[in-house]
């Protein structure tokens, strides 16, 4: 999580993100002092959600394909740079759902992600994954978030509460978890006329149904 977080690119802007995203839907600059659901129409927000997950999913399967076409076991030494990917996208989209779900800015004052949002980030892969008891965490800090009168999560607290445990399990099973998913795609990538479709395929499966639940889940906490 760390590794990935640190990588050029996967910090998103929530006001440049959402400025941008619903200036088609009428004046944008109010969301800089709001949310998109106090002020668009709930089959908006849902369509730009949609949008995310679709533009992501395109782009990690693309990836994932081209990773996949020489084949061969040397295609094994793609597996990380796959996964990496894979993950980046992920946590990308991931804090785009949240903006348009009405969460605040999960970078800290020097527009990091810090502890914080990783522990943030680590309960939304969860609850994607659809590991145990991510979804209750994931109410009770969308409750915490939203009662904060900040325009930022507060990026030590969840590290000192009684969550810190649970989450701390979630990223534990979260990596077993992935690793099982890509070795699987290792061993598609062994065939050489097919790794590109498998690969790609693999991906695809995987990564929008993880998308669209981590949608569902942050809709339904939307209030």
């Amino acid at each position: 999580m760390k590794g990935a977080l640190s990588l050029p690119g996967v910090k998103v802007d929530r006001n440049e993100f959402l400025l941008s995203a619903f200036a088609p839907y009428g004046d944008s600059v109010q969301l800089i002092d709001s949310t998109p659901i106090k002020i668009y129409p709930k089959e908006v927000v849902n369509k730009i959600a949609n949008d995310v997950i679709k533009n992501h999913t395109n782009k990690v399967t693309l990836i994932s394909a081209a990773a996949g076409i020489p084949g061969g076991l040397a295609m094994f030494g793609t597996v990380p740079a796959d996964l990496a990917q894979f993950f980046c996208n992920f946590l990308i989209m991931a804090q785009k759902l949240a903006y348009v779900y009405g969460w605040p800015d999960l970078r800290d004052e020097q527009n990091g992600l810090g502890d914080g949002a990783q522990s943030v980030l680590t309960i939304f892969v969860g609850v994607a994954m659809g590991v145990n008891g991510a979804n209750t965490l994931l109410r009770e800090v969308a409750e915490t978030a939203a009662r904060s009168m900040s325009k930022r999560i507060a990026t030590q607290a969840l590290t000192k509460t009684t969550w810190y445990p649970i989450i701390k399990k979630i990223g534990s099973y979260i990596g077993i978890k992935i690793t099982k998913k890509m070795v699987g795609k290792g061993v598609a990538k062994a065939v050489p006329i097919i790794g590109a479709i498998v690969s790609g395929g693999l991906t695809y499966a995987t990564f929008k149904p993880m998308a669209r639940k981590l949608k569902d889940e942050l809709n339904h906490n939307s209030g």
